[in-house]
């Protein structure tokens, strides 16, 4: 049997509304490395040589815009046992990768 028309929605009318893209997700950040133009591996030598600057529990942010830099992040801080908090794609060109010092 098939339906025509639109689907009834399930969520109940007081539920909250998804925050936008535009929105940033969780706290900013204490310090913003800004890696645009490197190649790798300097953005990882730069996270590494300055996650110390900030205290345990924050975030740092590491802006790039080298493709490398997508898979290299994340891998450096499971290595480190830091956490690797999220990704988001600058108006500019690059990426922004978040982490949260944890030692």
């Amino acid at each position: 049997m098939r339906f025509r028309g639109r689907a009834k929605s399930t969520a109940p009318a007081s539920a909250t509304p998804a925050p936008s893209p535009a929105e940033p997700a969780g706290p900013p950040p204490v310090l913003v490395i800004d890696a645009l133009g490197r190649k790798c591996p300097i953005p990882i030598i730069m996270l590494a040589e300055r996650i110390r600057e900030v205290p345990v529990g924050e975030i740092v942010a590491v802006l790039a815009d080298d493709a490398a830099a997508c898979t290299d992040i994340p891998a450096w801080c499971r290595m480190k046992s830091q956490d690797f908090v999220r990704e988001e794609t600058l108006p500019q060109g690059g990426w922004g990768f978040h982490i949260k010092r944890t030692y």
